[in-house]
């Protein structure tokens, strides 16, 4: 057993019997300091936590940040780490706190403006669906939120690429690279409906007859045109927030993360390549990211 498991394993051991919490809080606290492990592992393979020092975790809490968690998440999950490390410390698995001087989010950096769950669902709720382009909306937002897209990955989705059966999509991502993303039920009965009703109806030109989201005249839809569908809901429902495609993508991050979900399998959905080389990727089951998914994607939940 490695040394980070031994030290969750007793650091559980420690708020159940000695603080005696509930078992909502005792797992509060492991997923926070689980978070902390696997982001260590993405950038550093071999650092027990008795090797990190305060950058280290300024720079976990700033991940964090760019995928979009609240402030209040980053302050709890701040909180959990110093527990962790009071308890490491009491215990002597470590000779030094290194988290003392770490400091909670700074309120006056922008963070993206997230939506919670209750918000996308109001959102997609108030298209009309009378009008066939709005069915082709829904579509695309149920793709978006469900599958935590970038823009230009949504308006390049190819039909070829939606495996109905095993609820699966392949994207091409950043550089050519592409992914293997589950995809939510409700997303895909949407898609089913705007093919079978809306799409099949329109302008048919060859080159596009495997590009998922066309505009009325059969092209592929712009970047602009999400943009824009997404701007107007929101005025629809008078929601004061800056809101893009990007929202979306932060938001989906977000509640999985928020809801439980493991940063390796969130990262990996995202296609974020930044944080590590693809091998620890690749024994990534499927199966595994598809049950992260189930379980922490409150589309997926809900239904």
């Amino acid at each position: 057993m490695g040394k980070w498991k031994l030290y969750i394993k007793n650091f559980e051991a420690y708020l159940k019997i000695e603080k005696s919490l509930s078992q909502n809080s005792v797992d509060a606290y492991l997923h926070d300091v689980e978070l902390l492990e696997q982001y260590t592992e993405l950038n550093d393979n071999n650092a027990s936590p008795g090797d990190l020092e305060l950058k280290n975790f300024e720079n976990f809490i700033a991940h964090l940040h760019d995928l979009g968690l609240s402030d209040r998440s980053q302050a709890r999950i701040i909180s959990g780490l110093k527990a962790f490390y009071k308890y490491l410390l009491t215990d002597e698995y470590v000779s030094k706190d290194p988290t003392t001087l770490l400091e909670g989010p700074k309120l006056g950096k922008k963070l993206p403006d997230t939506l919670s769950f209750e918000e996308i669902e109001k959102l997609i709720a108030a298209l009309d669906l009378s009008k066939p382009e709005n069915v082709r909306n829904k579509a695309m937002l149920e793709t978006l939120y469900s599958s935590g897209l970038r823009v230009s990955e949504l308006i390049q989705l190819k039909i070829s690429h939606i495996y109905f059966d095993v609820e699966f999509i392949r994207v091409i991502g950043k550089g050519n690279k592409e992914r293997l993303i589950p995809i939510g039920s409700e997303a895909l009965k949407h898609i089913k409906i705007y093919i079978e009703h809306i799409r099949n109806k329109m302008p048919q030109h060859q080159q596009y007859s495997d590009i998922l989201f066309l505009n009325k005249h059969g092209k592929p839809i712009s970047r602009v045109m999400v943009f824009l569908v997404i701007k107007n809901l929101a005025e629809k429902i008078a929601l004061q927030k800056n809101i893009s495609p990007h929202t979306f993508r932060h938001s989906f991050a977000t509640h999985l993360i928020e809801g439980g979900a493991d940063l390796r399998a969130v990262q990996q959905m995202l296609g974020h390549s930044s944080i590590t080389t693809t091998e620890i990727y690749t024994h990534l089951d499927q199966q595994y990211l598809k049950e992260s998914l189930t379980l922490h994607h409150p589309r997926l939940m809900h239904h």
